[in-house]
C-alpha cells in the first residue's frame, strides 16, 4: 500500500488543567473518507486544529506526504493542499459570501480563476449548495453559511478535507449531494477527514473509523461492517442509554397559538412569513421541519420576542395578545429558548459559565439588587454536574467548551426554569449520541411535566422520534400540523420542497 498522505505520531495537547490529545497515533491515505468519532469533548475538534495549523502540538510529530512538518497556520495548512469546514463558522458577518470566500483564498489560487463570481456560482450549482455570491453573512441561515464553508473548501485544490459536522444543518437531499460531491472526491484523490455524530452517516459514507475517548485512540473498525448502534456502543460504552423511541402524547391546554401571522423579511434575501397558523399545546412536542432559509430564523425571532414587528394579536399566550411584548416580558410569562446559535445568542463567548447562567437566571439569583455569588456557583455547579457538561469548573469561558458540551449547558440552563413553553432550535446538532439521547429524555420529561415544546429541527429522524405533532416550513408558510404517527418520512420530504401548498393552498390557512 502507497504511504500514507497523513500521519499522526503520538500526537498530545495540553491546555492548562486539559490534557487534550493524549499521544493520538492516526494516519489516512490519498482517496480515503475517514471517520473521527468520539464523544462531546474527546479531543476530535482539538485534532484536526493541530493539523489545520490553528493549535500547536505539546508534543509528537505531524508527517504530510511522508515529510514531518510544522504546520504554523491555516494559511499554509491551505497552501499545502489541507482544507477544513469548522462546526462553529469562520466568516465575516459584515461582509458577503463572494468576499468571504475570496479571503479564504491565496494568492496563487485566486491568480487561478478568472472570474470568482462566476466560479462561484457554477460550483454553487455544480454541487446543489446554492449560496449566492452577493448575499451579505448576517442574512444567511446556518444551513446557508455552512454551505459557503464547504463551498470555499471545494474551491480550493484541497488534498486533505476536514469537516467537522458537515450535514448538521443539511436537508436529507442536500446531504444526499455532498456525498456523491465527497465520493467523487475520494474517487479523484482527495482524502476526507469526516467528523460527525451522525452514525448512519458513518456508516454509508467512510471507509474507516477511528475512536477517540479520553483524548486517546480506543479503537477502529470498518463502519461498513458495524451497524449506528455497534459503533455507538464503542464510542460511549455499553452502560449508556441511548435513545429508542418514545410514546406519543396529546395535550390540551393551549400555550401559544399564531394567528394569521404575518411578517415582512428581515434583510432583503429572507422569505419572512406568510399567514402561519400553528398551536402550540401544553404536553406535546411539536416539531418543525424544513430546509435551512426558508422562514425558520424569522418565525423563531418572532415567537422568542427579539422581532415585535408582528401584529399584537397575531401571537396569543393563553388567550391573551402577545405580539408587543418584547424577548424579557415573553420570558418573565413562562417562554425558554434554546437559539441555533450557541456562541453569541445562547451565550456570550467571554463570560464564564456562571455569569452566562446569571442572565437568565438573575431574577433568583439576586436579592436587593446585589448577585448572590454562593447560590450563582451551586447552580452553575448543578447544571454543569447533571447535565455532564465537560469543562473545568463554572468559572470556565463558554468559548472553550465543545459545540455539544455548551449545547448541553444551555439546554440545562434552560428547562431549569421549568417553562410553560420552551422553543428548541437544532437541540441536538453536534452533539454526541448520548448526550442527544440524554437532551431527548430531557425534552420527553419536560412535555411530561406539562409544558408546550416548539423544536425547529433539519434532523428528520429526530422529528419523527420525540415529537408527538410535525409541521413543514416552506418559504415563509407553515404547513397544517399532523400527528406523528400519521406522518411519514417521505410526505415530509416532498412537504419541504413546498408539495403541501400545490395541492391545496387554502390548506395553510386551516
Amino acid at each position: 500500500m502507497d504511504k500514507p498522505l497523513l500521519e499522526l505520531w503520538n500526537l498530545s495537547k495540553v491546555f492548562p488543567g486539559v490534557v487534550a490529545n493524549d499521544k493520538v497515533n492516526l494516519h489516512i491515505h490519498a482517496g480515503e473518507i475517514l471517520a473521527l468519532l468520539g464523544e462531546n469533548g474527546a479531543g476530535k475538534s482539538t485534532l484536526v486544529k493541530m493539523i489545520y495549523g490553528v493549535n500547536q502540538p505539546s508534543e509528537g510529530a505531524i508527517l504530510w506526504q511522508d515529510r514531518e512538518v510544522t504546520i504554523s497556520s491555516p494559511n499554509q495548512a491551505r497552501a499545502m493542499g489541507i482544507g477544513m469546514v469548522f462546526q462553529h463558522f469562520s466568516v465575516f458577518e459584515t461582509l458577503t459570501v463572494q468576499e468571504n470566500i475570496e479571503l479564504g483564498l491565496d494568492k496563487e489560487c485566486l491568480d487561478n480563476i478568472d472570474d470568482l463570481k462566476q466560479t462561484i456560482i457554477e460550483k454553487s450549482q455544480q454541487y446543489g449548495l446554492h449560496v449566492e455570491p452577493d448575499r451579505y453573512v448576517h442574512s444567511l441561515s446556518i444551513g446557508e453559511r455552512q454551505r459557503l464553508e464547504i463551498l470555499r473548501c471545494l474551491i480550493q485544490d484541497v488534498k486533505l478535507l476536514i469537516l467537522d459536522e458537515p450535514t448538521s444543518v443539511l436537508a436529507p437531499q442536500e446531504i444526499e449531494g455532498l456525498f456523491a460531491i465527497l465520493n467523487q472526491l475520494s474517487q479523484e484523490g482527495c482524502a476526507i477527514l469526516f467528523i460527525s455524530h451522525k452514525l448512519k452517516e458513518v456508516t454509508s459514507l467512510c471507509h474507516r473509523a477511528v475512536i477517540l475517548r479520553g483524548g486517546k485512540v480506543s479503537g477502529q473498525c470498518d463502519p461498513k461492517q458495524e451497524t449506528p448502534t455497534s459503533i455507538a456502543r464503542l464510542m460511549v460504552g455499553e452502560d449508556t442509554v441511548l435513545s429508542e423511541t418514545y410514546p406519543k402524547a396529546s395535550g390540551e391546554e393551549l400555550v401559544l397559538q399564531t394567528l394569521d401571522l404575518n411578517l415582512a423579511p428581515s434583510h432583503p434575501f429572507g422569505c419572512g412569513l406568510k399567514q402561519v397558523y400553528m398551536n402550540l399545546n401544553g404536553g406535546e412536542i411539536f416539531g418543525l421541519a424544513g430546509v435551512a432559509g426558508n422562514g425558520q430564523e424569522d418565525l423563531l425571532a418572532a415567537l422568542s420576542g427579539e422581532d415585535t414587528r408582528s401584529a399584537a394579536d397575531s401571537i396569543q399566550w393563553q388567550g391573551t395578545a402577545i405580539g408587543h411584548l418584547d424577548a424579557g416580558k415573553r420570558r418573565a410569562l413562562g417562554l425558554a429558548y434554546v437559539p441555533a446559535n450557541r456562541l453569541g445568542q445562547g451565550a456570550v463567548p467571554d463570560m464564564t459559565l456562571e455569569e452566562n447562567t446569571l442572565l437568565t437566571h438573575a431574577k433568583s439569583l439576586t436579592r436587593k439588587g446585589f448577585i448572590q455569588f454562593a447560590k450563582l456557583g451551586e447552580l452553575a455547579s448543578s447544571l454543569i454536574q447533571n447535565h455532564d457538561v465537560k469543562c473545568r469548573n463554572g468559572r470556565s469561558q463558554a468559548k472553550s467548551l465543545s459545540g455539544g458540551n455548551l449545547q448541553k449547558f444551555i439546554m440545562g440552563r434552560e428547562t431549569k426554569h421549568h417553562p410553560k413553553l420552551l422553543i428548541c432550535a437544532h437541540p441536538t446538532w453536534g452533539v454526541d449520541i448520548g448526550a442527544a439521547s440524554a437532551i431527548h429524555r430531557q425534552l420527553i420529561a419536560l412535555r411530561d411535566a406539562g409544558s408546550a415544546i416548539l423544536v425547529v429541527s433539519e434532523d428528520i429522524d429526530e422529528l419523527m422520534m420525540i415529537c408527538d405533532q410535525i409541521a413543514v416550513i416552506y418559504e415563509g408558510h407553515v404547513s397544517p400540523a399532523v400527528k406523528t404517527q400519521d406522518m411519514t418520512i417521505e410526505r415530509i420530504g416532498h412537504w419541504i420542497t413546498g408539495g403541501f401548498l400545490t395541492h391545496n393552498k387554502e390548506a395553510v390557512n386551516a
